[in-house]
């Protein structure tokens, strides 16, 4: 066991990074390593040797937990209890975790991440929200990235539910990305938390969301992808869970849709498909309720007809709803099979 000042020490030196940690581990007690730098500077470097023999990694790892402390931030070791259970378990876990609100060890058996697309497509960002709702109000936490697009809707659906909701972060806690989700941030803390494995005034830099994107597939049983573009960081965060055996899930989207392109080649490459909550909390054995909602409480589904198609023009007057938000809500009616889309852009409703 080691002690979450130990580890702050070794997390802020340059050089051994998260894999360096790791292989101190299997070396014995990390204070011992600590207390004598030049028997472990394969692993160290030499820079952070200089840095513990002069006492200068112990200053600066003091005044690290003074300026969290003083920003109502906590920072976790890896060994103490509250730490998840799950993210301990990958190959290089984040040495301590900066965090603002409430961890829960236990929750990764219902832990889903749901990622995707900055610039995503109404419909994406509609149904990226419904599947975290659902999820949440089943009792799952929705851990996402903060981003904007569709981590953004993950988060808020989880909060539509009163659920509980992780944002993982590629910079410091006092660095927030993007600022505009400060709002948000404030709000998750309040239901879940918001962490970062980076030192305070880490700037959200490209090489940062790799990693970042590791912790959020670690902390999850699985990873959920909305929309991807055919490189993308939701593509990276899918790999990682595949490389540490968690499962990944994606939803189908219309092969001309740039931002569709990742989500068709991982169910190509074996991913399970994707309508709604429904299908995820399958694939996990989650619990869901049993009473199903009835169709006509859906106000757009109220407007369709079976025997009868509707133009978008005609549904648009029926239902109130701007352009961009029917769409997305008949994309969502579609993947979930209670809406079919005839030629001409016609529908009617399937059951």
């Amino acid at each position: 066991m080691s002690s979450t000042f130990d580890l702050l020490t070794l997390a802020l030196l340059p050089g051994p990074g998260t894999r360096g940690a790791a292989a101190l581990a299997g070396r014995g007690a990390l204070e011992d390593a600590l207390a004598d730098p030049e028997a472990h500077a394969d692993v160290l470097g030499a820079d952070a040797v200089a840095l513990l023999r002069s006492g200068a990694a112990r200053r600066l790892a003091e005044e690290e937990q003074r300026r969290a402390s003083s920003l109502g931030v906590r920072v976790v070791g890896r060994d103490e209890p509250d730490y998840p259970a799950l993210l301990r378990r990958i190959f290089d876990p984040p040495p301590v975790l900066y965090v603002r609100g409430a961890l829960d060890a236990g929750e990764g058996e219902t832990s889903v991440a749901i990622v995707g697309a900055r610039a995503c497509t109404p419909a994406g960002r509609t149904l990226g929200r419904a599947i975290a709702r659902d999820l949440a109000s089943w009792g799952a936490t929705v851990v996402s990235g903060l981003a904007r697009g569709i981590d953004t809707a993950a988060h808020q659906g989880a909060l539509d539910a009163g659920g509980r909701t992780v944002a993982v972060l590629g910079s410091g806690m006092d660095v927030l990305y993007p600022p505009e989700n400060d709002a948000l941030a404030r709000a998750i803390v309040e239901k879940g938390a918001v962490v970062s494995e980076f030192p305070l005034g880490t700037r959200a830099l490209p090489h940062h969301f790799p990693r970042r994107n590791r912790v959020i597939a670690g902390w999850s049983r699985a990873v959920v992808v909305v929309e991807a573009a055919a490189r993308s960081g939701a593509l990276n965060t899918a790999h990682t869970a595949v490389d540490e055996g968690r499962d990944v899930m994606a939803v189908p989207g219309h092969p001309s849709q740039p931002s569709c392109e990742g989500t068709n080649r991982l169910l190509r490459e074996g991913a399970v498909l994707v309508r709604g909550a429904q299908d995820v909390a399958e694939e996990l054995g989650l619990e869901v309720p049993t009473a199903a909602p009835e169709l006509a409480a859906d106000p757009l589904l109220g407007v369709l007809r079976a025997d009868a198609p509707a133009s978008l023009e005609e549904l648009r007057q029926r239902s109130g709803l701007e352009t961009p938000e029917l769409l997305a809500r008949l994309s969502q009616l579609e993947l979930r099979d209670e809406v079919r889309r005839l030629p001409g852009s016609l529908f009617v409703r399937h059951h």
